[in-house]
């Protein structure tokens, strides 16, 4: 018997993703924003979010301005996305925040397959993001659950943050791109397993930097000293990134192999 999972439509996707976070995701309203500023501001610290008004006319001017809220109606996840065309028509997903009460049950899951199911409804087939690469989870999260693919290494890409998250360290960013409806992010969608990459140059991750950054700066500062290394020699040598759980395998193999 196959027992390969099946590939649900965008829509059946976000129901289960719904029913395994217990969330209900939908576009924000106008009486929504305050609670998404109050969240982003506890994620990234007082002042860190677009001001209420601006989240409205970014919703109003058609963007994914979206949250999940729990079985109480409580908002316990949100994301914000806006249009961009560099490389392409695509939304920019810039935000996305969840209670920490609610990370790891699935509810950054719900967000991303909603604004996929946004997406495509509307006929954008690219979405792109940024994150620091040395955030295991989050590659983890983007690059083999998602199936998102690295396009470009940004170091020090937002300046000096200083947020509740960044502190003082450095911003660099790894910018991916989400090809919507690809044979590499349906087959990731549908829970199959990932590929197996392997490639001339590694790059081994701390299982928690952000503890590593507070327990031991110095090893810290080492880590992101060695990624910049790491990335700048795989694009001289023409390689990508891809993940194994562990570490980054740099590649010269295509992103749908």
């Amino acid at each position: 018997m196959d027992a390969t999972p099946p590939e649900l439509s965008p829509a059946s996707l976000v129901d289960r993703a719904c029913r395994r976070a217990a969330v209900e995701v939908r576009e924000a309203r106008p009486h929504d924003m305050a609670q998404i500023v109050r969240l982003f501001e506890s994620t990234w610290g007082a002042g860190r979010s677009p001001d209420d008004g601006l989240l409205r006319a970014v919703a109003h001017a058609g963007n994914t301005v979206i949250l999940a809220t729990d079985a109480g109606g409580r908002t316990v996840g949100a994301a914000l996305g806006f249009l961009g065309w560099e490389g392409g028509v695509h939304l920019h997903s810039h935000m996305a925040a969840v209670d920490p009460r609610h990370q790891g049950g699935g509810v950054g899951f719900a967000l991303k397959v909603f604004q996929r199911q946004l997406c495509l409804d509307r006929g954008i087939r690219q979405m792109r993001w940024t994150f620091d690469p040395l955030i295991r989870r989050n590659a983890y999260f983007n690059l083999v659950k998602l199936g998102a693919e690295v396009v470009a290494f940004h170091p020090d890409f937002y300046g000096d943050l200083d947020d509740a998250i960044s502190g003082g360290d450095a911003s660099d960013r790894l910018e991916v791109l989400w090809r919507l409806d690809s044979p590499r992010v349906r087959h990731a969608l549908a829970e199959r397993p990932a590929p197996a990459w392997a490639g001339p140059l590694r790059l081994e991750l701390a299982t928690d930097y952000q503890a590593l950054r507070r327990l031991d700066p110095d090893a810290a500062a080492l880590l992101r000293e060695e990624s910049r290394q790491a990335f700048a020699e795989a694009a001289e040598r023409g390689l990508r990134a891809e993940l194994d759980r562990t570490a980054y395998v740099f590649t010269p193999t295509p992103p749908e192999a």
